[in-house]
């Protein structure tokens, strides 16, 4: 670990349950079965094309974001984009104060999967 580092953390792993991944070792771990893969951008653009297999759950959807992930297994990771990788990360925030133990994030969001 470099000096910089361990004074300021190293970015692609921000907790010990919030993980960011680059998009071909994402696109590596999302194509194994049953995976748990979310989308958190807004209905429209989820609409306008999103990654497969992907459930749509809005971030901006305060009322419901949280109940929207009570089906989910806190246990099991959970993999979340958006269009830049800014809403994740404060949506992978949220789940980790919700009991979800691992949460991969997609680096660069939808934008990069592209």
């Amino acid at each position: 670990m470099s000096f910089l580092n361990s004074l300021f953390g190293d970015k692609s792993k921000l907790s010990d349950e919030i993980e960011i991944l680059d998009v071909a070792t994402f696109k590596e771990a999302i194509s194994k079965k049953d995976v748990q893969l979310v989308d958190v951008r807004t209905k429209f653009e989820y609409t306008s094309g999103h990654i497969e297999k992907a459930i749509n759950i809005d971030f901006f959807d305060r009322a419901n974001f949280n109940e929207n992930f009570a089906s989910f297994d806190r246990e099991k990771p959970i993999y979340l984009y958006c269009r830049s990788g800014n809403r994740s990360q404060r949506a992978a925030k949220k789940l980790v104060a919700n009991g979800f133990q691992k949460i991969y994030d997609l680096k660069g969001g939808y934008k990069a999967w592209k």
